[in-house]
């Protein structure tokens, strides 16, 4: 079992921090992560765990420091210790390239997520698609079709934008009765965030020539799903994006290769890989993936249907189930936020099951549509706690608590699942999800 990170167990005790106290269960002002003033809430800037230095020892010399390393690589590997870092994946048994693999966000820190360990959700396999072969084409009611190369995209203007982009079924089991049991990764991995770069859609368009009775665009992937959505032309002609380039290399298979829709702060499913088609239309195509599936179906029997924007969502990851605390002491809280709306404007945390809150500081740079590190300073007696974090964007939207979401949409809804998480801290440092 993995530990939690930040500094904790040995160290200085909970009485240190008594001044610093800003709500229950032990939460710390958040500036004490501000200009080095931790380092003097504690005594004469002592350490917070590991040994003074008065007790240190001279660093004896290691074995790597007496032969020579490894040589070159041709593309840079992890270290093998951290071996464990890695998604989990399951597919169906008659179709195994059917199903998702989640990020390890409990194992990551920061805001950009590795193209290795980006989530992934595949609806028939990865396709082995030739670059030179591939074709983007642009049609329906247009004044002119077109049709891409690869080649012939990489002479438009290029931008880069930062997004996240998460699954509509992302935390979903949290809809269950029962609280889900299971690590970080398992219950809420289906988010991540990247650089992407590529191409403005509305460039396209705009040489197409967008009949002005058009309002939707149909766009297709190249997998052997034929993956489809219909998008809004609004969308279309504001920030979405022919994404070539993944945090600088190009998109990965897994992701989309040789080039993926982005539609930032949209649901993950309209975000189509492998795109290979995109039809102008004056109505939504009615596809497969957005009629029996990606609907949030209500307790009245009733489906809310073309609901794309993901609202305003926090989850701690440090400490989170999997995580095992070493002992009394500080800690930093550790999560991330994001909204389909915007940008974060603040994130509030509590260590006594929503009895109290505190405001967390958040790591720039706050981007829009993108994930936002927060954390909070965190003095734990050893006792049981309750941690939990709440998002508001820069709308005003609040993130709501899990009874309040299923009161409005029912148990069945499925999809965009943003309700409060809550891990229980035992007295022995095990971490669980519970329901607050």
């Amino acid at each position: 079992m993995g530990r939690s990170r930040g500094a904790g167990g040995a160290g200085r005790g909970s009485e240190d921090f008594e001044s610093d106290k800003v709500a229950g269960g032990g939460l710390l002002d958040r500036r004490l992560f501000l200009g080095g003033a931790l380092g003097g809430a504690t005594a004469g800037g002592a350490v917070l765990s590991g040994t003074t230095a008065a007790e240190a020892e001279a660093l004896a010399v290691p074995s790597w420091m007496k032969t020579p390393g490894s040589t070159f690589l041709g593309y840079g590997q992890p270290a093998k210790q951290e071996a464990k870092v890695v998604r989990t994946f399951a597919g169906q048994p008659n179709s195994p390239g059917t199903g998702a693999a989640r990020t390890p966000h409990h194992l990551l820190a920061g805001t950009i997520t590795p193209n290795g360990l980006h989530f992934e959700r595949s609806h028939n396999g990865i396709p082995d698609i030739d670059p030179d072969a591939h074709r983007l084409l642009v049609h329906g009611m247009v004044r002119r079709p077109l049709v891409f190369t690869l080649e012939a995209l990489a002479r438009y203007p290029m931008e880069s934008q930062t997004a996240f982009i998460e699954c509509g079924g992302n935390s979903g089991l949290l809809h269950g009765e029962k609280p889900a049991q299971g690590n970080f990764q398992a219950l809420h991995g289906l988010v991540s965030c990247a650089e992407w770069t590529g191409v403005r859609v509305k460039t396209l368009l705009a040489e197409a020539g967008v009949d002005p009775k058009a309002s939707w665009v149909y766009a297709e992937g190249a997998d052997a799903a034929g993956m489809s959505r219909s998008v809004p032309l609004s969308k279309m002609m504001d920030d979405a994006m022919i994404a070539l380039y993944q945090n600088g290399e190009r998109v990965r298979p897994s992701n989309g290769y040789p080039m993926r829709l982005l539609l930032p702060g949209f649901e993950g499913n309209m975000q189509v890989k492998w795109l290979r088609r995109l039809k102008v239309t004056d109505a939504p195509v009615m596809a497969r993936d957005e009629t029996s599936k990606y609907t949030l179906l209500l307790e009245s029997g009733k489906s809310q249907q073309f609901f794309f924007p993901i609202e305003a969502k926090s989850l701690i990851t440090h400490p989170s189930p999997g995580l095992t605390m070493r002992g009394k002491g500080l800690y930093q809280i550790s999560g991330l936020a994001w909204s389909g709306n915007g940008l974060i404007s603040k994130v509030e945390v509590s260590a006594d099951g929503g009895k109290s809150w505190a405001l967390a500081q958040l790591l720039g740079p706050i981007l829009p549509r993108s994930l936002t590190r927060f954390r909070m300073p965190w003095s734990w007696d050893g006792g049981p706690a309750m941690l939990m974090s709440r998002a508001t964007d820069q709308t005003g939207y609040v993130q709501p608590t899990r009874a309040k979401l299923l009161a409005e949409r029912g148990a069945r809804a499925q999809y965009h699942f943003n309700g409060i998480a809550c891990w229980a801290v035992s007295d022995k440092g095990e971490v669980s999800h519970v329901y607050a």
